[in-house]
């Protein structure tokens, strides 16, 4: 073996030495084209004939921008392409692959040599690849098989054949520090040598490490709904990640990173992956919280509830007179028998009761509501209601022109013209120059200078309400909506079983909308009513959409994500021990998503071995949930967690701050204190710093994830890791409720080196130990 690796390593000398001799031929290319680009950039206009004397002039014109713009484009391409190759070699230099098959299709008589790493490398000649990217169909071999009979997939076929050998590489700085042959697992050196290292302010995408679970995630291009179930610290979101940048790979030139959307659990995390694709060789994806689309929505005319203020009730607000009401609000809003309720009630609205608001403009009514109600319900009923609304629009702004000339007239005009001052004067003139059949002669006419004027001001005036009818803002949205809610008869005509609470849903409901409020629950519902109605602002554009966290959406908001995106593959990733979302409670299954493709279009793969936290953590927090005997740990060593009373609070602080002075003289960089919720989350930051701890408290609004000590409510840690958590108060007053199980179980599954958790009284019963 050690002649082996002597020979492996003048293959890497080689290899790196043909990487640096490309370094520096990209890095002379990538210089002489950014100073193509900004010579052509900075003379543009000097080498284009502009001339718009008559329609020839003018073609030939245009005819020449077209050519400097073509040739400023293919110069820009060509500096993004050189510049990204550049970046690739750079990586390469340091590590160039991590494994090695050698594969024998039938057929032949000799077995090619395969080498893999971040991105493909080919010799001098340009001829034979000395390293495949790990994304090329010859790499699944690697992640999918043992030495012997063997096969993958290409566009064009399966290739079969035989593997005689599989070899795993940890290089550094161009040497080999060990190397070893494998099996079909990629082997457990380079895993624990990986899962070792302390967390990092970012995730990364290491691919020398795809499981042969993951790699059929990663390069799954069949399935229109692909769901994956997998353990806390199972790799869903990396093997996520890595099948975007697979997919790129596989279908560039024809998919682009902005066709593929992430909706991420908060903004914090989104900061954490945001390297990952970066570092696979690849432009970020559009990454986005469903928060975030909903305020873009509906953020003008609501003071809209976040998520996790919705969480931080159903957590602390028990002793709310209306707690029973709104949880069971959240429940049912959340699911399909509500949205068919909204279906229904929009459909019936196509016969009466939409809310119209007026036109007003200057304390007057232009177009009054009972006018709009009149007019749309005299249009053809079979046509659509979106139908019939733009016909109502296309109207509206025809009457806002005839309405516009009789407004020209009134006194208010010849008054804001007299008080328009030299600057005003002469931005109009130029505005009106500009215009056909206007020249510098019409204003020496006193009257026709009036008119012209006049015109202009009423134009600008009425730009305002022309651009809101054209976006439907003469719908009262809200007052429909509320409406459901102060008459029964919408609700309860239908076959879906209301519950028990059904009068003080409405009675809050109602009470929300009426100061202008939306709960978190409300907003999906509101949002499909008003597409039902306008017609759904779908975006047909994007390919592929990824949710991760996908067990703190709902039913209702996953069917609403299939009508915006009608084209898209989904891949939605979750954990439904992690479900901590009062709606997410009653799931025990991702069952509900079959109606959304169909079963024949759907895919779903579970992720039981878990790798993030050492064996005996995973040990620990497998045993608070039910069936968590059926999550695998990887086989890596480390501290029993530690669960320790405190006798007073002022002691428990005591505690956590030496566990955190502990790890950090471990040299641990990335640590937690997690609490229940935000209020704890401040208190136990405010305690923590009077002992002289420098923390960082994370709130829903923080959008950036750091290395050193934070303090975190427990649901804005999901899907982000630690070196090591302190869990702040495990009690019994603190943890104590059935329905805080899987959110207990998600605080205590964010450790990877080291676990303590402190309680003061009793502790909570959702340990076993």
């Amino acid at each position: 073996m050690q002649d082996e690796q002597q020979i492996e390593q003048q293959r890497v000398d080689r290899v790196t030495a043909h990487i640096k001799r490309k370094i520096e031929t990209l890095q002379e290319q990538v210089g002489d084209k950014r100073g193509d680009v900004v010579e052509i950039r900075r003379d543009f206009w000097d080498d284009v004939t502009v001339n718009f004397e008559d329609s020839a002039e003018a073609a030939e014109t245009a005819a020449s921008l077209k050519q400097q713009a073509e040739v400023l484009f293919e110069r820009e391409h060509s500096h993004r392409h050189a510049r990204k190759q550049l970046l690739t070699m750079r990586k390469l230099e340091q590590s160039p692959y991590f494994g090695r098959i050698d594969f024998k299709e039938n057929g032949e008589t000799q077995a090619e040599q395969v080498y893999l790493g971040i991105g493909s490398l080919l010799d001098e000649n340009e001829e034979q690849y000395l390293i495949y990217d790990w994304r090329a169909p010859v790499s699944s071999l690697y992640y999918d098989y043992s030495p012997g009979p063997a096969q993958y997939k290409t566009p064009v076929g399966t290739i079969e054949g035989e593997m005689t050998l599989k070899r795993q590489f940890v290089i550094r700085g161009g040497r080999i520090r060990s190397m070893f042959e494998i099996g079909v697992t990629i082997g457990d050196e380079v895993l624990q040598e990986v899962l070792g290292r302390h967390s990092d302010a970012q995730m990364k995408g290491i691919v020398a490490t795809i499981q042969q679970e993951q790699n059929t995630i990663i390069r799954n291009e069949r399935a229109r709904l692909l769901v994956v179930q997998g353990a806390a610290g199972s790799g869903k979101t990396s093997a996520a990640l890595q099948r975007a940048a697979y997919l790129l790979y596989r279908y560039r030139g024809q998919l682009a990173a902005d066709q593929i959307v992430l909706f991420s659990p908060n903004p914090m995390f989104n900061s954490y992956v945001a390297t990952v694709l970066p570092e696979l060789g690849e432009e970020n994806m559009q990454q986005t919280t469903y928060q975030h689309y909903l305020e873009h929505r509906l953020g003008r005319s609501f003071e809209l509830e976040d998520p996790f203020t919705q969480m931080e009730y159903t957590l602390s607000g028990m002793a709310d007179s209306q707690y029973e009401a709104r949880v069971a609000a959240i429940r049912f809003k959340s699911d399909v028998p509500f949205m068919r309720i909204i279906e229904r009630y929009a459909k019936s609205l196509g016969e009466a009761g939409i809310k119209f608001r007026p036109i007003r403009f200057r304390g007057s009514v232009l177009i009054s509501s009972e006018e709009m109600s009149r007019r749309f319900y005299e249009l053809d009923r079979t046509l659509s209601i979106a139908n019939r609304l733009k016909l109502l629009s296309e109207w509206m702004l025809k009457e806002l022109t005839a309405l516009g000339k009789l407004e020209r007239k009134k006194s208010w005009v010849e008054e804001e013209i007299e008080l328009m001052d030299k600057e005003q004067y002469i931005h109009a003139y130029n505005e009106l120059m500009r215009k056909k059949g206007f020249t510098s002669e019409s204003f020496d006419d006193f009257e026709r200078e009036k008119e012209m004027l006049a015109s202009m001001l009423v134009q600008q005036k009425f730009k305002k309400l022309r651009s809101s009818v054209k976006r439907y803002r003469f719908l009262d949205i809200p007052k429909m909506y509320r409406a459901l809610f102060e008459k029964p008869h919408w609700t309860a005509d239908g076959q879906e079983q209301l519950p028990a609470e059904w009068a003080d849903i409405c009675t809050i409901t109602s009470a929300k909308l009426e100061n202008g409020e939306l709960y978190y629950e409300d907003a999906t519902p509101l949002l499909y009513l008003k597409e039902l109605l306008e017609g759904f602002h779908t975006n047909t554009q994007v390919q592929h959409v990824f949710i991760d966290e996908a067990q703190d959406y709902s039913a209702f908001q996953f069917h609403y994500l299939k009508r915006i995106f009608p084209r898209a593959k989904m891949t939605v990733l979750g954990d439904l021990n992690q479900a901590i979302f009062a709606h997410a409670e009653p799931m025990d299954s991702f069952a509900m998503l079959k109606g959304l493709y169909g079963y024949e279009e759907m895919e779903t793969v579970v992720l039981a071995r878990s790798y993030r936290s050492t064996r005996p953590i995973v040990e620990f927090t497998s045993r608070m949930i039910p069936g968590g005997s059926r999550i695998i740990p990887f086989n890596r060593d480390g501290e029993q967690p530690l669960v320790a009373q405190a006798c007073s609070a002022e002691e428990l602080v005591r505690k956590v701050s030496g566990s955190l002075r502990g790890w950090k003289a471990q040299g641990l960089n990335a640590l937690a204190v997690i609490c229940k919720t935000a209020a704890e989350a401040k208190a136990a930051a405010g305690m923590l710093r009077e002992t002289g701890m420098e923390v960082r408290l994370v709130e829903k609004e923080t959008v950036t994830f750091e290395q050193g000590i934070v303090v975190i409510p427990s649901y804005l840690a999901k899907g982000v890791e630690f070196d090591a958590v302190a869990i702040f108060n495990a009690s019994q007053e603190v943890y104590g409720r059935e329905s805080e199980r899987k959110l207990f179980y998600t605080a205590c599954t964010r450790a990877m080196h080291e676990l303590h958790v402190y309680y003061t009284g009793e502790l909570t019963p959702l340990i076993s130990v």
